[in-house]
This record gives structure tokens, C-alpha cells and sequence, in this order.
């Protein structure tokens, strides 16, 4: 029997590998996985076009697979994937969309992280971030995929980093998610400041068929934090409904 296409999504300042790593690992037997990364981030590395939107990240998606797919992403990876759900709903079976919202941050909140990063890099973003991606006890639990992911951060390109957080500066679906019909699964980390639950219970309310699932002592990177809660959450929602 043929495995569904599962394409993963990652968030900013990380690579789909160390985001997704443990947990793909637990999907690989009842999925054909592919992962992607952002412009700069992890094996995406080449020039980076700016002005950059979600809407291109998204195209970016369809052309890498072909046909029907499932997908899931984390932050701007879930954002991809409600644009996806927006643009190509005939393309795409069923989302996850995990620690992200129809809106992240503000203007001005991704204007001040432009302004940072473009004078001192991404690894001006590594101590702030550890505070905000990993849950209480993570990185006492899990030193080495803290690591990992934290080293994504620091390696990524900074041109790359910075389009993205451009992306982010102009996304804004809050008055379209009544448009997305396909099933979608909103993923809050009980934890998150990033995309605190109330932003994915919005996400759930707001598209014509959504579920809302809180994980307690997660933040923001949840398939790293709780790679098997989330896997079993995937497999519930793409192979045990109809999709």
C-alpha cells in the first residue's frame, strides 16, 4: 500500500533536520517524509531574493513535490502551511500547524529583529532564543538537540534569516482563515511566548474545520520538545480521519 507524502516544516532560525529529526524518525514507517528548509537555513543555501513572502515559501513547497500531500510545520513552517491551505487546497490533504498563528509578532517586532540582526548577525539570537524556544527542563533533558538546534541558528545565513523575518513583517490571514476547508490541527505549546495558545485556538476557531491541542511544558519547537506526543498527533489526524 502506498504511504502518504508527508511534507515538514520548519521555523526560523532552524533546519528541518534538527527540528524534525526524532520525530520524523517515528513517522518514517507510515510516511514518505520530505522536509524543507528556509532561504538560508540548513541545506537551502544560494543567493536569497528579497523581498521575500509566505506566499513564495509556499510555492517553494509545491515545487518540490508532486500531487496531494499531508502537511506539517512549526511557526513560519506552519504559517507556510496555512497559505498552502489558502492557495493549493486542491494540493493539500490535511495540516498540522504547530506553534505558529494566522499572524506572528508584529511589524514593528520583526522590524526591530531586522535591525539586530543585520548589525550583529544571527548569533545575536542564540541567548534570547534558548529562553524562548524550549520549554521548562528541555534543555537539562535534551543537551544535545538543544545544541543542535542552536547551532542551526547561528550557522544560518544571515541575508536568509532576515528575508524571513521580512515574510513575517507582512503576514496577516486572521480575516482568511474561514477560507481554508481542509482539515487542519492547530498545535499550541503550553509554554510558548512566541505563539502563546491563544493565537492557535484563534487558528482552530477560525477555519472551517480545525482541532485545538495544547502540550503541557512545551514552548515553541514542540516536534523537538515532544517528538512522540506530536508524531501520534500526525498520525491521528492524517491517517486516522478522512482527510
Amino acid at each position: 500500500m502506498t504511504r502518504p507524502l508527508l511534507v515538514l516544516g520548519p521555523s526560523l532560525g532552524t533546519s528541518a533536520a534538527a527540528l524534525w529529526g526524532a520525530c520524523a524518525d517515528l513517522l518514517a514507517p507510515d510516511f514518505d517524509l520530505v522536509t524543507w528548509d528556509l532561504p538560508g537555513h540548513g541545506s537551502h543555501r544560494g543567493p536569497v531574493s528579497r523581498p521575500l513572502s509566505v506566499a513564495d515559501l509556499g510555492q517553494h513547497v509545491l515545487g518540490r513535490v508532486d500531487g496531494r500531500f499531508c502537511y506539517a510545520g512549526v511557526s513560519v513552517g506552519g504559517a507556510t502551511g496555512l497559505q498552502l491551505g489558502l492557495d493549493a487546497p486542491d494540493r493539500v490533504r490535511g495540516l498540522v500547524v504547530l506553534c505558529s498563528g494566522a499572524r506572528i509578532g508584529s511589524p514593528e517586532l520583526w522590524q526591530e529583529r531586522i535591525g539586530l540582526v543585520g548589525r550583529a548577525g544571527t548569533p545575536a539570537m542564540v541567548e534570547s532564543s534558548a529562553q524562548r524556544w524550549f520549554g521548562t527542563g528541555f534543555v537539562e533533558r535534551e543537551p544535545e538537540r538543544a545544541s543542535r538546534l542552536l547551532h542551526s541558528l547561528s550557522d544560518a545565513d544571515d541575508e536568509g534569516y532576515l528575508a524571513v523575518c521580512g515574510a513575517l513583517a507582512t503576514f496577516d490571514v486572521r480575516d482568511r482563515l474561514g477560507e481554508i476547508v481542509v482539515p487542519v490541527l492547530a498545535v499550541a505549546g503550553e509554554e510558548d511566548a512566541v505563539c502563546p495558545p491563544t493565537l492557535l485556538r484563534e487558528l482552530a476557531d477560525g477555519v472551517h474545520d480545525g482541532r485545538y491541542v495544547e502540550l503541557a511544558g512545551v514552548a515553541h519547537l514542540a516536534p523537538a520538545e515532544a517528538p512522540d506526543t506530536v508524531a501520534g498527533l500526525l498520525r491521528e489526524h492524517f491517517l486516522e480521519r478522512d482527510t
